[in-house]
């Protein structure tokens, strides 16, 4: 076995734009999050003016968490680790450059439309035509760079990681463009081409998997490689990694439905979206318990290594977020959880722990590598941040929970005549304590993304650039 430079070298540079801008935008659409949450308890901040309501904002903060924070991050670490699993450079420079600036583009788009009151009110699709087709153009090209990335692999075997990229890339690419199908008017109003329940269900299904595939299977891309990395361990099991793969797939893509329980949706698609939600607990929790037993011998790791322990406590919170999901798809239970806080818990428990933290920690470990370092700036920093983040998702889940079990049996509850026993205002008085703590919660989460941005400043700032050269250079094992 020998091992051989070559004179080649990984493309870096879109890498490191990508994970810097998913810092930025975290901090953005994080705060904005922590402003909205305190729109909650203090109408006041809504400011009386159109462009700072809450009703604007929301889906503004979805998109800068989801597509500015959750996108950078899948794209930097599908492009590094597609790039070193594959041992070879980006098939193009200049296409990758594309899909940067574009999906900053897209981005800034949204930072200006959304505020003025242009959407489509689907959610997680709110974008305008423009946009969505700017969008769409910028995805594909990724697709392009990825899989004709993959094509050129000097290694025989396509690493599991980039199976569940490349998923996440072809399944979110067609969900976009379906959900999408719209009558433009003018320049910034359309009209979906679907109508009533078919375009909720069309909605749902793109909603769902907007969380099952760009939420989920990219996320797992990213667990498959940088886990094993940071604990410097193999994955559990391949074989596992390998069934996990194909029954989340294969099961993902129907589940859209438990969103519309209790509506116009014909009865049976609801039933079949329930039972194929709880059946997709198995490959969910199989890929949890891959990712937290390849840690077998190397728990002790924790003690001191903080990055590690945010990619193992967002292995914890991806297990419970993906039991308590099907647990909310049963009729029964969302029938109590259905339009209450505990959905907004439910979601949170998988942006924040899942999403968020695994996103932190592949951005803690690549950001020396990329720019020639040996480690962070400074471990205590991330340990602080670690905290932060921990404490600040579980006050924010648990007040969601309460505040929506509470919703949900005050809005149930019924005299002896008939007459409701709660009004709606009784209600939202009960929820204002929960208001309280998730805006605090949040703050909390926020307010670590402000400390991993000076520890990234300071790293980056003593980079060494000739270290930086040397790291990307290609090793090739095995080479002749």
């Amino acid at each position: 076995m020998s091992t051989a430079i070559s004179p080649t070298a990984y493309n870096y540079k879109v890498v490191r734009q990508f994970a810097i801008m998913t810092v930025v935008w975290g901090i953005l659409g994080m705060g904005l999050g922590v402003f909205i949450a305190s729109q909650l308890v203090w109408p006041q901040l809504n400011l009386d003016l159109p462009w700072t309501s809450f009703g604007r904002l929301r889906p503004l903060h979805t998109n800068l968490v989801i597509f500015a924070f959750g996108g950078c991050a899948l794209f930097g670490t599908s492009y590094y680790v597609v790039q070193r699993t594959c041992q070879t450079r980006l098939i193009s420079d200049s296409m990758a450059a594309f899909t940067f600036w574009g999906w900053q583009a897209v981005i800034v788009g949204a930072l200006i439309t959304l505020p003025m009151g242009f959407t489509t009110t689907k959610e997680y699709a709110e974008l305008e035509w423009p946009l969505a087709i700017l969008l769409a153009i910028v995805w594909v090209t990724y697709g392009l760079v990825f899989f004709g990335t993959i094509v050129k692999r000097k290694t025989k075997h396509i690493y599991v990681g980039n199976w569940f990229y490349g998923a996440f890339i072809v399944v979110t690419a067609m969900l976009h463009i379906v959900n999408h199908m719209s009558l433009p008017v003018s320049l910034f109003k359309s009209y979906s081409a679907y109508a009533g329940a078919t375009d909720a269900m069309i909605q749902w299904w793109y909603g769902h998997n907007a969380v099952g595939f760009f939420l989920t299977t990219g996320f797992l891309g990213m667990m498959y490689y940088f886990v094993p990395k940071q604990a410097e361990r193999p994955i559990y099991s391949y074989r596992l990694s390998i069934v996990h793969f194909w029954a989340l797939i294969t099961l993902y893509i129907w589940a859209g439905p438990h969103h519309l329980h209790y509506t116009a949706l014909p009865d049976w698609a609801q039933s079949l979206g329930m039972v194929m939600s709880i059946i997709l607990l198995a490959p969910s929790w199989g890929g949890m318990i891959n990712g937290m037993m390849t840690l077998s011998g190397a728990w002790h790791k924790l003690r001191t290594d903080p990055i590690l322990r945010f990619l193992v406590v967002s292995l914890a919170f991806y297990g419970m977020s993906t039991f308590e999901g099907p647990m909310m798809a049963i009729k029964t239970v969302n029938s109590l959880s259905h339009y209450t806080d505990w959905t907004i818990g439910h979601v949170h428990a998988g942006a924040l722990g899942w999403v968020a933290m695994i996103s932190i920690g592949a951005v803690y470990h690549m950001i020396p590598k990329l720019y020639g370092r040996e480690q962070m700036h400074s471990v205590g920093l991330i340990n602080a941040h670690f905290w932060l983040a921990t404490i600040g998702t579980v006050l924010y889940i648990a007040s969601m929970w309460v505040n929506g079990i509470t919703q949900g049996l005050m809005w149930r509850a019924i005299n002896d005549d008939g007459t409701l026993t709660y009004s709606f205002v009784e209600a939202l008085q009960a929820s204002h304590p929960g208001y309280i703590v998730r805006a605090l919660g949040g703050a909390f989460f926020a307010s670590g993304m402000l400390l991993m941005a000076y520890n990234v400043f300071r790293t980056v700032r003593a980079a060494n650039p000739v270290q930086a050269e040397e790291a990307a250079k290609i090793v090739v094992v095995g080479a002749h």
